[in-house]
């Protein structure tokens, strides 16, 4: 996996139908799916039978943590299906900016991970790193292609609202 980061600032002012059909977008979808594939085919197996072998107050870390990777990959990979129907004609570009299709449960997959994780299967620790790079680029490319637009949507419409409550020529 590369370590080279996206160009964010490139994405700024991009449709949501060209982000969709660019390669960046192609790798991060790919991935998305191999991971999912692969932490799923690891806790429904040898994970299963790591975490029985695990003293209990580890178990518990295991079972807290084995959700929030499952939770990452889950919303990532919901994201990105979205962007995907979007590209495709499936939905459009204003149903996909709603609330409700939008990158979500960041205070659990962003929150601090639990005391023990050093303990936990090497296997686990490395879905962990890897579900937690994807969903922060995931966030990334939320915040880019979605909130900027209504953070500026935002600020002019609070510079409209002091414009017409002081008026729109400034007095020398």
């Amino acid at each position: 996996m590369s370590a080279e980061l996206p160009d964010y600032d490139a994405l700024k002012g991009m449709s949501l139908q060209t982000f969709a059909a660019s390669a960046l977008f192609e790798r991060t979808f790919d991935e998305g799916m191999e991971l999912v594939e692969e932490c799923a085919r690891y806790l429904d197996g040898r994970g299963r039978d790591e975490s029985r072998a695990l003293p209990r107050k580890i178990a518990l870390v295991y079972a807290g943590e084995s959700m929030r990777v499952t939770t990452r990959l889950m919303q990532a990979a919901s994201w990105l299906l979205i962007q995907r129907a979007v590209h495709e004609g499936d939905m459009t570009a204003e149903d996909a900016a709603s609330d409700r299709y939008r990158l979500g449960a960041r205070e659990i997959c962003l929150g601090k991970r639990d005391d023990g994780v050093e303990q936990l299967p090497k296997k686990l620790v490395e879905l962990l790193e890897r579900s937690d790079s994807l969903y922060r680029r995931v966030a990334r490319l939320d915040d880019v292609l979605f909130r900027q637009a209504e953070q500026r949507d935002g600020v002019k419409s609070q510079f409209a609202m002091l414009a017409a409550a002081f008026g729109s020529q400034a007095d020398g």
